[in-house]
């Protein structure tokens, strides 16, 4: 067993929902956003989605989207996030990190290079957005041989048989979308969030992990009740957009806040 699914039983035995931040490697910066990342797991994030910059982010909504387009102008590379996860592992980073990304860079970097390279420097798997299973062959492969997790996403609008495709090839949770859309921060979790996880759950014994629009301890807890784990992007960077000369701090502040131990 990975770390990914040891953490999700943890955290279950816990008795408290896994948080998983996202960050956007180089922004603002590169050494930046690797102290947030060292900030957030001393606030207590239980894994971290680390997303690398993209022209076309096609999953994500703005804020994800401006943060990928300040990365490149600063010119991050792929290379660079393999790197800081070298870096802070080194640091004595220890919780799961996943590499969250789209295909293209990967297949530019060779995409069995790039799980090597992954492996090498302690990359717990993979979220390439993009990668639809029947395309997934080569880089489940390659994961499978470096004993990493390819983790696949489904979406309200998945159908049953395709909810048995990503119990069966992915591994280490599910990426469960929790709307129709693309990232971003909203108010509220859909009122179809529950019979939606319920439906995943016939389907697979992986941990369930929701993402897209979770902004808030409440909506956590909420999404607690009926899953696994809790991926907040877009509500942390509006955060840290707010303090710009202060970023680390807080992100440290808001992964607190998002697990009940403090207020913003």
């Amino acid at each position: 067993m990975s770390r990914i699914p040891e953490t999700f039983q943890r955290c279950a035995a816990e008795n408290r929902t896994a948080l998983m931040p996202y960050l956007t490697v180089g922004y603002p910066d590169l050494a930046t956003s690797e102290q947030i990342l060292l900030a957030m797991v001393e606030a207590g994030a239980d894994l971290i989605e680390v997303g690398t910059p993209f022209s076309d982010p096609l999953a994500d909504g703005s804020t994800v989207q401006r943060t990928s387009q300040v990365s490149l102008e600063h010119g991050t590379r792929l290379r660079d996030c393999v790197a800081l996860v070298e870096r802070v592992r080194a640091a004595g980073v220890t919780i799961p990190l996943m590499l969250m990304g789209y295909y293209n860079p990967i297949v530019k970097y060779g995409v069995e290079q790039y799980v090597t390279d992954c492996a090498a420097v302690g990359v717990d798997g993979f979220i390439v957005p993009d990668l639809p299973i029947e395309e997934s062959h080569r880089l489940h492969t390659a994961a499978q041989e470096h004993d990493l997790d390819l983790i696949f996403m489904v979406a309200p609008t998945t159908n049953d048989e395709r909810l048995d495709q990503v119990s069966n090839l992915g591994t280490g949770f599910v990426y469960c979308v929790a709307v129709t859309g693309v990232t971003g921060a909203r108010g509220t979790m859909s009122a179809t969030l529950a019979p939606y996880m319920q439906r995943v759950r016939e389907h697979t014994d992986q941990p369930l992990a929701v993402g897209f629009g979770i902004s808030s301890p409440e909506a956590v807890n909420q999404v607690g009740t009926m899953a696994d784990g809790a991926i907040v992007g877009s509500a942390l960077i509006d955060y840290m957009d707010e303090h710009p000369d202060h970023m680390p701090a807080a992100a440290a502040r808001f992964v607190r806040y998002l697990r009940g131990e403090a207020a913003i």
